[in-house]
C-alpha cells in the first residue's frame, strides 16, 4: 500500500510533565517497565514500582552490556565481546511513555523506551537507539536534511476461520481484536493510519502516520509489543515472523523515507526527472543500493529472512530502484492529486528488504547512513526503472544475498558500512546472528521457520 508522507512531523507520544488520564484519575498502574530493543529485535528491560516513577525517569535503572549479545532463541552468543563485566543504565525517554491499560485479570503497566548509557549518563556507543540518533544528527549536520519516516507492519493472526485476502470477512473475523488494537494504539498516541486484512493466510497489516525517523522507529518497537500483548490477552496466536510457509509470501516491514530541508520543505520530488525523483533523492538512493548486501544483515537478520527475499513474493526480487514496483529493493511510491493534494509532500522512497526480526533503530539507522554516503560520496547514479518495465528487462540487476550467511559475509567485507559502528557493536551483531544460525543448524526450512515463528 501507499503511505502518504505529510509535510509536517508527528508530535511525540507523550510530552514530559503532562499527566496521563490514568494519573489524573489516580488509577495508575503498579509498575513501570523500562525497555530497550536488542539485536534480535526483542524488547527487554526491567520493571520498578510506580512509586519510583519520578526517580527512574531521572536516573534510570541498571543494565548489563552482555545483554546486547542475547540471541533470539535465548542463550548469549558464545563469542560475546563484553564478557561478564561492565554496567550500564537504561535511561527512559519520557516522550516514549505509554500506558497499557488493565484488562480483566491483566494489570496495567507504564512502558518507556530507554537509551543505554554508561553509569555516569554518558552515551554508550553500542546502544541501538543512540546509533539512529547519531546517524540523524550527522545527516542534519553535513547536509541540512532531516528524515520523515513511516513503517508498515505485517503479521499473522491465528485462531481465525479461513478467509480470502483483503476480504471484509477476514476483517470482521478478527473482531473485536482489530477494533481493540486500533483503540489501544490511538490511546497510546501512536496514530494508526490503516488497519487491513492482507494477502497471506491470516495476515494483517497496520500502518502508523509518519513522523521523525526516531519517532517512527520508537513506534515500531512499541507497536509490535502492543500487538503481541493484546493478542495474548485475547488468547490469539500472533507472529511477525518473516515467513510462515516456504511457498508463502511472508510478513515484511516496509520502511518509507522522505527528506526535508531545514525549513521543512520536501526535497525528493522533481517532476521533470526520471521517476520524478530529485537529484538529491537519486544520490540518497545510490548509497542504499550500493551497500544493500551489507545493509540486509541489519534489516532482514533472521535465519529465515532470506527465504522471503526472492522474486515473485512481492518483497524484494533484486537490488534496483523502480516506480511502483513491489519487487524493487527501493520503490518510488505513487502520489495523488485527489482533493488538491500536493505530490511533493507525499513523495517517498520505500525500502522493502526488511522484516520484524530487525531492530527498528538499527534498520532505519543503516539506511540513513547509507543515504548519507550517497549524498556525500561519488556513487554511480542509479537507473530509475519505469512502471511499465518488463521482468525480462531486469534480468541483469544485482541480486540480494541468498541467505543470512551471505549477508553477514557482505557486512564483514564492506569497510564503509563497518566504519559506522563501534567495533564491539559490529562484532556482537556478527556473533549473535551466527549463533542463531548455529542453533538451527541441521533443520530443514520448515522446521527453521517454525522456530523463528515461535519467537516473533
Amino acid at each position: 500500500m501507499t503511505v502518504t508522507m505529510p509535510p509536517t512531523t508527528c508530535p511525540p507520544h507523550t510530552r514530559p510533565g503532562r499527566p496521563t488520564q490514568q494519573e489524573q484519575s489516580m488509577d495508575h498502574p503498579a509498575t513501570v517497565f523500562v525497555a530497550t530493543c536488542d539485536l534480535a529485535g526483542q524488547v527487554r528491560g526491567r520493571a520498578v514500582p510506580f512509586s519510583d516513577h519520578a526517580s527512574v525517569l531521572r536516573t534510570g535503572t541498571g543494565w548489563v552490556p552482555a545483554n546486547l549479545a542475547i540471541s533470539a532463541f535465548g542463550p548469549i552468543a558464545p563469542d560475546n565481546v563484553f564478557g561478564s563485566v561492565g554496567d550500564l543504565r537504561l535511561i527512559p525517554d519520557p516522550a516514549t511513555g505509554i500506558d497499557i491499560p488493565a484488562d480483566g485479570v491483566h494489570p496495567g503497566v507504564r512502558l518507556y523506551l530507554a537509551d543505554q548509557t554508561l553509569p555516569d549518563g554518558e552515551p554508550w556507543t553500542c546502544c541501538p537507539r543512540t546509533f539512529l540518533r547519531d546517524a540523524l544528527e550527522d545527516l542534519r549536520r553535513r547536509t541540512g536534511l532531516e528524515v520523515v519516516a513511516s513503517i508498515e507492519h505485517e503479521f499473522a493472526l491465528g485462531g481465525l476461520p479461513d478467509s480470502r485476502p483483503f476480504s471484509l470477512r477476514r476483517f470482521r473475523d478478527a473482531e473485536p481484536f482489530g477494533s481493540d488494537l486500533v483503540r489501544l494504539l490511538e490511546q497510546a498516541g501512536l496514530e494508526p493510519e490503516n488497519w487491513l486484512p492482507e494477502y497471506g493466510d491470516g495476515q494483517f497489516e497496520i500502518t502508523l502516520r509518519p513522523g521523525t525517523a526516531l519517532e517512527a522507529a520508537d513506534r515500531a518497537v512499541l507497536l509490535k509489543e502492543l500487538v503481541r500483548d493484546l493478542a495474548r490477552r485475547r488468547r490469539l496466536p500472533v507472529t511477525f515472523a518473516p515467513i510462515l510457509d516456504p511457498a508463502g509470501v511472508g510478513n515484511g516491514v516496509h520502511l518509507h523515507l522522505s527528506l526535508r530541508d531545514v525549513d521543512g520543505h520536501p526535497v525528493l520530488f522533481d517532476p521533470v526527472r526520471p521517476g520524478r525523483l530529485s537529484a538529491t533523492g537519486s544520490q540518497f538512493a545510490a548509497g542504499i543500493l550500493h551497500h544493500a548486501p551489507a545493509l540486509t544483515a541489519w534489516t532482514a537478520p533472521s535465519p529465515v529472512s532470506f527465504l522471503r527475499l526472492t522474486p515473485h513474493r512481492w518483497s524484494a526480487g533484486g537490488v534496483f530502484l523502480a516506480e511502483a514496483n513491489r519487487e524493487a529493493l527501493l520503490r518510488i511510491c505513487p502520489t495523488t492529486r485527489i482533493g488538491g493534494s500536493d505530490p511533493a509532500g507525499q513523495f517517498n522512497l520505500e525500502f522493502r528488504a526488511a522484516d520484524a526480526t530487525a531492530n527498528p533503530w538499527l534498520a532505519l539507522g543503516v539506511l540513513v547512513r547509507a543515504g548519507l554516503e550517497g549524498l556525500t560520496g561519488d556513487y554511480q547514479k542509479p537507473t530509475v526503472w519505469p512502471e511499465d518495465t518488463k521482468e525480462s528487462d531486469l534480468a541483469d540487476v544485482p541480486t540480494l544475498p541468498a541467505s543470512l550467511e551471505e549477508a553477514l559475509d557482505a557486512l564483514e567485507a564492506d569497510e564503509v558500512v563497518g566504519s559506522w559502528f563501534d567495533p564491539r557493536l559490529l562484532a556482537t551483531q556478527l556473533a549473535v546472528k551466527r549463533s542463531e544460525l548455529a542453533q538451527l543448524e541441521g533443520l530443514d526450512d520448515l522446521a527453521r521457520i517454525r522456530k523463528v515463528s515461535d519467537v516473533y
